[in-house]
């Protein structure tokens, strides 16, 4: 944390957001940065571009507590991204989060925890984290979202050089969900009341194939894009020049579920809640086509 550094006065109920360079994280900034105060906790702070004038920056890492006590000073209610299974990082902010007077924590899970079939080690990770957040003593409000449709960026590049999408699956269906429609509903939870102690398992408006997923990106670029299905040999491949082992093995296990046709649930939560349908896959191409050219 920057020497300097140190919580103003005069801003009461200070929200503290985590994840702000991630999909979701990010999109709750836009929300809530241009018209509350807001404090954003960052290891790499020259990452971060936010609007709005009431924005402080606390650069932390979940693993130094002294840094994590003066970042959570003042804060009432906080949106907890957590991405490494390999890492305590819920507990640390749970302990840091008590010790300084946080009453809220909005949690960034998974869909799947809420499936009796689902046992990979994120999915297992993510129920451990719900349940120290349970214990915890501090109201909690759970995020489920089931797949990203910013997951589709990973074809950006074989799309602009080669016009190719390469998926496992390519005819097993995911009701993927907008990230923005999650930063929606984590917003709401972070500043009205009502939310506490509520579970809320998001999808997207349908369950879309990568192969349909290639088709509407196709429209929106109005260029051909083929298709071409990857086995599971070539997919851990893949993913094995990103992840660990443990991950990749999760994320086959994971795969292998929505070969089964167990991804295709579309739920009513976002819409129960904001009276809105949620954006499909298409909206979504769309507003991000300059990623694909």
């Amino acid at each position: 944390m920057p020497a300097g550094f140190a919580p103003r006065t005069g801003i009461s109920a200070v929200i503290l957001l985590t994840g702000v360079t991630g999909t979701v994280g990010r999109e709750v900034a836009r929300l809530l940065t241009p018209t509350r105060p807001v404090r954003v906790l960052a290891r790499d702070p020259a990452r971060l571009s936010l609007p709005g004038r009431d924005v402080e920056v606390a650069t932390a890492a979940y693993a130094d507590h002294d840094a994590l006590l003066r970042a959570l000073e003042g804060v009432r209610t906080a949106f907890l991204v957590t991405n490494d299974p390999t890492q305590p990082d819920d507990s640390r902010f749970l302990a840091a989060a008590k010790a300084t007077g946080v009453r809220h924590v909005v949690k960034l899970s998974a869909y799947a925890v809420g499936e009796e079939d689902a046992d990979d080690l994120i999915t297992r990770w993510q129920r451990t984290n719900e349940e120290l957040i349970r214990r915890s003593g501090l109201d909690w409000t759970f995020l489920r979202p089931r797949a990203f449709m910013s997951n589709a960026l990973a074809w950006a590049p074989s799309i602009r050089a080669e016009g190719v999408v390469r998926s496992l699956n390519l005819s097993a269906g995911n009701a993927c969900v907008n990230p923005h429609d999650i930063a929606e509903i984590a917003a709401r939870a972070l500043t009205e009341p009502g939310h506490a102690g509520r579970i809320y398992p998001l999808t997207g408006p349908e369950a879309v194939t990568p192969g349909e997923q290639a088709a509407h990106l196709a429209a929106v670029l109005q260029r051909p894009i083929h298709v071409q299905e990857l086995t599971t040999a070539q997919a851990a491949a893949q993913w094995s020049r990103r992840y660990p082992a443990p991950v990749v093995e999760a994320l086959l296990q994971s795969a292998a579920r929505q070969a089964r046709g167990l991804k295709t649930t579309v739920d009513p939560t976002y819409e129960q809640i904001t009276g809105l349908r949620a954006r499909p896959f298409r909206t979504w191409a769309a507003d991000h086509a300059t990623a694909f050219t």
